[in-house]
Protein backbone atom coordinates (compact mmCIF):
# COMPACT_ATOMS: atom_id res chain seq x y z
CA UNK A 1 0.00 0.00 0.00
CA UNK A 2 1.56 3.28 -0.89
CA UNK A 3 1.75 6.07 1.70
CA UNK A 4 -0.04 8.90 1.93
CA UNK A 5 0.59 12.88 2.21
CA UNK A 6 0.24 14.32 5.41
CA UNK A 7 -1.06 17.18 5.37
CA UNK A 8 0.33 20.87 6.90
CA UNK A 9 -1.29 24.15 7.32
CA UNK A 10 0.24 27.37 7.90
CA UNK A 11 -0.77 31.15 8.24
CA UNK A 12 1.62 33.30 7.45
CA UNK A 13 1.59 36.70 8.36
CA UNK A 14 4.00 38.37 5.82
CA UNK A 15 5.53 42.04 5.70
CA UNK A 16 8.30 41.91 3.15
CA UNK A 17 9.58 45.56 3.10
CA UNK A 18 11.90 44.55 -0.35
CA UNK A 19 8.65 43.47 -2.24
CA UNK A 20 5.95 45.97 -0.38
CA UNK A 21 4.05 43.25 -0.14
CA UNK A 22 2.31 42.59 3.04
CA UNK A 23 -0.58 40.84 4.45
CA UNK A 24 -1.81 37.29 5.71
CA UNK A 25 -1.71 33.73 3.40
CA UNK A 26 -3.31 30.59 4.53
CA UNK A 27 -1.67 27.85 2.85
CA UNK A 28 -1.99 24.03 2.80
CA UNK A 29 0.90 21.88 1.78
CA UNK A 30 0.58 18.29 0.85
CA UNK A 31 4.11 16.81 2.47
CA UNK A 32 4.98 13.63 0.62
CA UNK A 33 6.53 10.90 2.11
CA UNK A 34 9.95 11.18 0.88
CA UNK A 35 10.04 14.66 2.06
CA UNK A 36 11.83 16.03 4.68
CA UNK A 37 10.80 18.91 7.14
CA UNK A 38 13.11 21.05 5.77
CA UNK A 39 12.26 20.90 2.37
CA UNK A 40 8.73 21.05 3.05
CA UNK A 41 9.35 24.26 5.19
CA UNK A 42 12.18 25.49 2.25
CA UNK A 43 9.13 25.29 0.09
CA UNK A 44 7.19 27.63 2.42
CA UNK A 45 9.85 30.15 2.15
CA UNK A 46 9.88 30.12 -0.89
CA UNK A 47 6.25 30.64 -1.21
CA UNK A 48 6.77 33.62 0.83
CA UNK A 49 9.34 34.94 -0.91
CA UNK A 50 7.98 35.30 -3.95
CA UNK A 51 3.65 35.28 -3.49
CA UNK A 52 2.33 38.50 -5.63
CA UNK A 53 1.05 41.07 -3.77
CA UNK A 54 -2.62 40.35 -5.72
CA UNK A 55 -3.84 37.54 -7.33
CA UNK A 56 -4.47 39.73 -10.38
CA UNK A 57 -1.79 37.82 -12.60
CA UNK A 58 -2.82 34.29 -11.18
CA UNK A 59 -1.83 32.97 -7.39
CA UNK A 60 1.28 31.46 -6.79
CA UNK A 61 0.52 27.81 -5.98
CA UNK A 62 2.28 24.78 -4.53
CA UNK A 63 2.49 22.33 -7.81
CA UNK A 64 2.48 18.49 -8.03
CA UNK A 65 6.74 18.01 -8.28
CA UNK A 66 7.13 15.22 -5.88
CA UNK A 67 4.34 13.35 -7.96
CA UNK A 68 4.56 14.99 -11.16
CA UNK A 69 8.12 15.85 -12.67
CA UNK A 70 6.68 17.76 -15.68
CA UNK A 71 5.92 19.98 -12.04
CA UNK A 72 7.56 22.81 -9.69
CA UNK A 73 7.35 23.06 -6.54
CA UNK A 74 5.14 26.17 -7.32
CA UNK A 75 4.15 28.26 -9.68
CA UNK A 76 2.05 30.76 -11.19
CA UNK A 77 0.31 30.92 -13.87
CA UNK A 78 -2.31 34.09 -15.47
CA UNK A 79 -5.65 33.52 -16.24
CA UNK A 80 -4.49 32.32 -19.69
CA UNK A 81 -2.24 29.37 -18.40
CA UNK A 82 0.74 31.06 -19.42
CA UNK A 83 3.41 30.32 -16.40
CA UNK A 84 4.34 33.32 -14.76
CA UNK A 85 6.55 32.01 -11.85
CA UNK A 86 8.65 28.59 -12.53
CA UNK A 87 10.05 27.91 -8.64
CA UNK A 88 11.98 24.81 -7.78
CA UNK A 89 13.77 24.06 -4.12
CA UNK A 90 16.69 21.94 -3.94
CA UNK A 91 18.85 21.42 -6.78
CA UNK A 92 17.36 20.85 -10.27
CA UNK A 93 19.67 19.44 -13.31
CA UNK A 94 20.21 21.89 -15.64
CA UNK A 95 17.94 20.19 -18.35
CA UNK A 96 14.82 20.97 -16.15
CA UNK A 97 16.12 24.70 -15.85
CA UNK A 98 16.85 25.05 -19.36
CA UNK A 99 13.15 23.11 -20.39
CA UNK A 100 11.91 25.60 -17.84
CA UNK A 101 13.01 28.55 -18.63
CA UNK A 102 11.41 29.19 -21.79
CA UNK A 103 8.25 28.01 -20.56
CA UNK A 104 7.93 30.59 -17.79
CA UNK A 105 8.40 34.40 -17.79
CA UNK A 106 11.15 33.76 -14.50
CA UNK A 107 12.33 30.76 -13.33
CA UNK A 108 13.62 30.78 -9.25
CA UNK A 109 15.49 27.92 -7.51
CA UNK A 110 16.20 28.14 -3.75
CA UNK A 111 19.36 25.08 -2.83
CA UNK A 112 19.34 24.61 0.90
CA UNK A 113 22.07 21.69 0.88
CA UNK A 114 25.70 21.77 2.39
CA UNK A 115 26.46 20.36 -1.31
CA UNK A 116 25.06 23.06 -3.12
CA UNK A 117 28.80 25.07 -4.33
CA UNK A 118 29.40 21.58 -5.85
CA UNK A 119 26.12 21.63 -7.70
CA UNK A 120 25.97 24.59 -8.72
CA UNK A 121 29.82 24.33 -10.24
CA UNK A 122 28.32 21.52 -12.41
CA UNK A 123 25.82 23.41 -13.60
CA UNK A 124 26.61 27.28 -13.91
CA UNK A 125 28.21 27.30 -16.99
CA UNK A 126 25.11 25.10 -18.59
CA UNK A 127 22.42 27.88 -17.86
CA UNK A 128 23.84 30.84 -19.28
CA UNK A 129 21.35 31.37 -21.73
CA UNK A 130 18.78 31.38 -19.07
CA UNK A 131 18.36 35.24 -18.74
CA UNK A 132 15.09 34.61 -16.57
CA UNK A 133 16.88 32.38 -13.95
CA UNK A 134 17.61 33.21 -10.21
CA UNK A 135 19.43 30.78 -8.05
CA UNK A 136 19.44 31.28 -4.68
CA UNK A 137 21.55 29.55 -2.00
CA UNK A 138 19.63 29.42 1.83
CA UNK A 139 22.97 28.24 4.02
CA UNK A 140 22.25 24.98 5.48
CA UNK A 141 22.42 25.85 9.00
CA UNK A 142 19.66 28.77 8.15
CA UNK A 143 17.71 25.44 6.47
CA UNK A 144 17.82 23.24 9.22
CA UNK A 145 17.00 25.58 11.96
CA UNK A 146 13.88 26.53 9.55
CA UNK A 147 13.05 22.88 9.47
CA UNK A 148 12.64 22.81 13.41
CA UNK A 149 9.82 25.18 12.96
CA UNK A 150 7.81 22.51 10.89
CA UNK A 151 4.40 22.02 12.93
CA UNK A 152 0.98 20.21 11.04
CA UNK A 153 -0.69 23.89 12.41
CA UNK A 154 1.62 26.75 11.81
CA UNK A 155 0.78 30.33 12.87
CA UNK A 156 4.41 32.00 11.13
CA UNK A 157 5.49 35.59 11.01
CA UNK A 158 7.76 36.56 7.76
CA UNK A 159 9.82 39.62 8.11
CA UNK A 160 11.79 40.56 5.11
CA UNK A 161 14.06 43.40 4.78
CA UNK A 162 17.43 44.03 3.22
CA UNK A 163 17.45 40.89 1.92
CA UNK A 164 17.43 39.05 5.17
CA UNK A 165 14.31 37.10 6.25
CA UNK A 166 13.18 36.40 9.74
CA UNK A 167 10.86 33.43 10.41
CA UNK A 168 9.06 33.32 13.82
CA UNK A 169 6.31 31.22 15.38
CA UNK A 170 5.93 33.11 18.26
CA UNK A 171 8.62 31.46 20.92
CA UNK A 172 11.18 31.42 18.26
CA UNK A 173 12.77 33.45 15.52
CA UNK A 174 14.78 31.91 12.39
CA UNK A 175 17.05 34.35 10.63
CA UNK A 176 18.03 33.65 6.90
CA UNK A 177 19.75 35.19 4.79
CA UNK A 178 19.86 33.56 1.13
CA UNK A 179 22.68 34.28 -1.08
CA UNK A 180 22.22 34.82 -4.81
CA UNK A 181 24.47 32.84 -6.96
CA UNK A 182 23.27 34.28 -11.04
CA UNK A 183 24.12 37.22 -11.84
CA UNK A 184 21.28 40.18 -11.58
CA UNK A 185 19.40 40.24 -14.76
Amino acid sequence: MALKATIYKATLQLADMDRHVYGDHGVTIARHPSETDERMMMRLLAFALNVPADNDNGALEFAKSLWDTDEPDLWQKDLTGQIMQWIEVGQPDDKRLMKASPRAERVVVYSFSHSTPIWWAGIATRITRARNLAVWQVPAEQSQALAALAQRTMQLQVTVQDGTVWVGDGTRSIEVTPQRLTPEA
